[in-house]
């Protein structure tokens, strides 16, 4: 049982620190600083939406409105089977020669509407982004300076949660995210990211490849094709869009639950990623890979410490326990004074882990997750 709760605490470990402190110490032995330039190449700002006419028009006046000569961006959007007023409200915006809309009666999937829309896109560059979040002013020129550099195919830019006047949140999801961006922020000082943020990224449009149907994480297949031939995609932290730090525990759970399935999918879709073609293959299984083993783990290390006698063993059972009560204590929305910020944060982890669990259970079973608002 002792190789059990060591083996467990080494995947554990290594996911959430030892990755991390690796890429920590390469960017400072090995940095890779990109060249900027201020150049303006045209843009098409590229989005696919189903049903989302709450959200739309603010989102079409954010881009419309970006600090970016008028006359080089372009706004492509794809509508997706909408059923709501979506395809209404696009017409409206539809007078502004910048704006060109596809409207899809049938839903397709997300990685069709992407499809289609990056074949009406004029752009040099392409600018994917989402419905829901609002992006800086000036955060689409900070992205494209650093298309100055050559060795840069792709330039991903920061998901903040919270609100621009307050600041970004530190609880929950807001934390997890905060972790998740400081690796990021550390891939790239030294080499290329895993994957994009998909609510603000920008890619050359002639490293653009057409996405297979139905694929989960086009803001992972996206980039990682990129670096598949032989550019660098890069993480920028100027350049920010803001959401919504919660939208409501059910609907968080099923899209952590998707994002997960997708990286099981994107080894079905693109086995290269772990062949000799993915330069960047070590990264790929240390970000995206060893996080699924991750609940595995977890329930290795409890199974372990349960049957083992000894004291070290005892206190690490007590310790595992008192984390999981108290993110028993979050999920009732129990407050518990000075520890409520650390019963946030095992609330977090533990319903990630869920999720990733839940993901494992569809793989195996065959159960695939779709592409919904």
């Amino acid at each position: 049982m002792k190789w059990v709760f060591w083996l467990a605490a080494s995947v554990i470990g290594y996911s959430y620190l030892g990755y991390a402190a690796w890429l920590w110490l390469r960017s400072r032995w090995s940095p890779r600083p990109v060249r900027r330039s201020s150049d303006e190449p045209s843009v098409s700002a590229v989005m696919v939406v189903r049903n989302e006419e709450t959200v739309i028009a603010r989102k079409l006046e954010n881009l419309l409105t970006l600090d970016y000569p008028n006359q080089k961006l372009e706004v492509v959007v794809v509508s997706d089977g909408s059923s709501d007023r979506t395809v209404e409200v696009l017409a409206e915006f539809e007078r502004d020669p910048r704006v060109r809309v596809v409207v899809k009666t049938v839903s397709q999937g997300k990685a069709a509407g992407l499809n289609e829309a990056v074949a009406q896109a004029s752009g040099e560059v392409l600018f994917f982004t989402d419905a829901r979040q609002q992006i800086e002013p000036g955060a689409l020129r900070l992205l494209i300076e650093n298309f100055g550099d050559p060795e840069v195919g792709a330039a991903s830019g920061e998901l903040m949660l919270g609100d621009p006047a307050s600041g970004e949140t530190g609880k929950g999801m807001g934390l997890y995210w905060r972790i998740e961006k400081k690796i990021r922020e550390l891939e790239s000082a030294s080499g290329s990211v895993v994957g994009a943020t998909g609510a603000i990224y920008c890619v050359r449009r002639n490293l653009f490849e057409a996405l297979p149907p139905g694929t989960i994480l086009d803001d992972v297949l996206v980039p990682m094709q990129v670096v598949g031939q032989g550019s660098r995609v890069i993480f920028d932290s100027r350049a920010r869009a803001w959401d919504s730090p919660d939208l409501g525990d059910g609907r968080e759970f099923s899209r952590k639950v998707r994002t997960l399935s997708g990286n099981y999918q994107l080894l079905q879709l693109a086995p290269w990623l772990l062949g000799s073609k993915n330069t960047i293959r070590f990264e790929f299984v240390s970000h995206k890979l060893t996080r699924l083993a991750v609940p595995l783990a977890l329930l290795g290390l409890l199974l372990a410490s349960t049957f083992l006698p000894q004291p070290f063993y005892r206190a690490a059972l007590v310790a595992q326990l008192a984390f999981y009560v108290l993110s028993l204590i979050a999920l009732g929305g129990i407050k518990v004074g000075p520890l409520s910020r650390l019963a946030d944060a095992a609330r977090t982890f533990v319903v990630l882990n869920s999720a990733a669990l839940v993901a494992f259970v569809n793989f195996v079973t065959g159960r695939k997750a779709v592409w919904v608002r």
